[in-house]
């Protein structure tokens, strides 16, 4: 039961973190293109393939599997938006954005998996002996 907590409690985290960045990009950048949530989640991409790779069991932090689960699932669960990223996608096709709704969803994908991929390998490579 405990382990629900923490996932709620990193979720309103992850949550109020990611309506507040993506407001700030929306609002630097403008809303005809889904700039918020693609930087949320190449950033939260990143932030857990790094969190991933410092706390695996060879990794430089030790960690609880409680916090692990706290941050991981809570924090950065909460934190990214696939399924606002699915409902702006939908949303630029229906308006006969087709090349803007094919970009978010190229963008989306190579972007958040190179970023996790960063994530991971610098860590990977910074831990090394």
């Amino acid at each position: 039961m405990l382990s629900y907590i923490w996932v709620g409690l990193g979720g309103a985290i992850g949550s109020v973190a990611r309506f507040w960045i993506s407001g700030i990009v929306a609002e630097r950048y403008g809303q005809t293109f889904p700039f918020g949530t693609l930087a949320v989640n190449v950033t939260g991409s990143l932030i857990i393939g790094a969190f991933a790779a410092l706390t695996d069991p060879e990794g430089r932090w030790l960690v609880s599997p409680s916090f692990r689960i706290f941050f991981m699932i809570g924090v950065c669960g909460g934190y990214t938006t696939f399924s606002s990223f699915s409902l702006q996608t939908l949303a630029l096709a229906q308006d006969g954005e087709w090349f803007r709704a094919t970009a978010n969803s190229i963008a989306s994908f190579a972007l958040c998996l190179l970023a996790v991929w960063l994530g991971h390998f610098s860590v990977t490579l910074i831990s090394k002996p």
